[in-house]
């Protein structure tokens, strides 16, 4: 699959055949200037939780692609009082069926509220189960003993974890939640984007490989091939 970063927690995956927006954040990231929101094409948005640096761009995304925009149900509600008529609302279960393939939200160790303060619900993960591929998109999250859930319900081909540290796991968790998931190819983000949660990169690559464990750490508009 097709994966293309925006910097943060934000990213492009071209899933069978539709491209798959998560969080999107990228007015307002100071690394991200150079990427134009008008250009990114996306036929579902996934939100994992409320707060700004996931849901910044997301209605003028969805409004500028006519996508569907899938979040906890709390979310799906304010999208739709910003006038986004394609939403499903969804919270931890599943499976959920799409065109695509099949989502499941899974548990995440985080807060989530709205830019106001509001409620946004439970934050959240995903995991996507398709004929191109499965994968798993942990959001903002803590490690958790709820990831050795994951291979339950899928094969992972890949997974994008948080490594920044301070409000999210940090790469030395981010190995140990690999364990948990199965799963050896791993895309990091939640990092670099201010000061405190900054990472060595190279250091971050190497503790990976010496456990046996892929990082890939795409440059800001890159597309790879996960």
């Amino acid at each position: 699959m097709k994966f293309t970063y925006y910097g943060h927690s934000c990213f492009t995956i071209e899933c069978n055949g539709k491209s798959l927006l998560f969080d999107p954040f990228i007015t307002g990231n100071p690394n991200a200037g150079h990427i134009d929101i008008q250009q990114i094409k996306a036929d579902y948005i996934f939100i994992s939780h409320g707060h700004g640096d996931h849901i910044a761009d997301a209605v003028a995304i969805a409004l500028n692609n006519g996508a569907t925009c899938v979040a906890a149900a709390e979310i799906a509600g304010w999208l739709g009082k910003q006038g986004i008529t394609k939403v499903h609302a969804m919270n931890h279960g599943g499976p959920i069926a799409f065109d695509f393939g099949a989502v499941r939200g899974v548990n995440a160790i985080h807060s989530s509220s709205f830019p106001d303060g509001g409620y946004a619900g439970n934050p959240m993960g995903f995991v996507v189960t398709s004929q191109s591929g499965n994968f798993y998109y942990a959001g903002d999250t803590a490690l958790t003993m709820d990831m050795q859930l994951i291979p339950l319900w899928a094969k992972l081909d890949f997974a994008v974890l948080p490594i920044g540290g301070n409000f999210t796991m940090d790469s030395a968790d981010a190995i140990i939640a690999a364990g948990f998931i199965k799963c050896t190819t791993i895309v990091g983000v939640h990092y670099n984007t201010i000061d405190i949660i900054n990472i060595d990169s190279a250091k971050a690559q190497a503790d990976f490989a010496a456990a046996g464990l892929t990082l890939l750490l795409p440059a800001l508009a890159e597309s790879i091939t996960v």
